[in-house]
């Protein structure tokens, strides 16, 4: 039975203007260390200027690249405490 509770708050900065959206994603972990990533997004010039879907599709790829860079910071740490190479960490 697990009694241990860690939580993770992850943060996120947006930078708009009329054409794209920019999106920086930070989770802060117990150890002290920080991973960041970036998404971004582009209006075309014919649709309809919504900044909320820009936020929401920035943020997404900012997200996906900071699951992605934590999967491989954990997998550099699993070969690390082991001393070997393990197979790779698929999504």
């Amino acid at each position: 039975m697990m009694h241990t509770t860690v939580g993770w708050h992850v943060e996120m900065e947006f930078r708009e203007d009329d054409q794209h959206t920019q999106a920086v994603a930070l989770v802060r972990l117990p150890d002290g260390s920080e991973v960041r990533a970036h998404g971004h997004a582009s209006r075309h010039r014919t649709d309809v200027n919504q900044p909320r879907v820009g936020e929401e599709i920035a943020g997404a790829r900012a997200l996906n690249e900071l699951a992605m860079r934590l999967l491989t910071k954990a997998h550099d740490e699993i070969d690390q405490a082991s001393g070997r190479t393990s197979h790779p960490i698929h999504v």
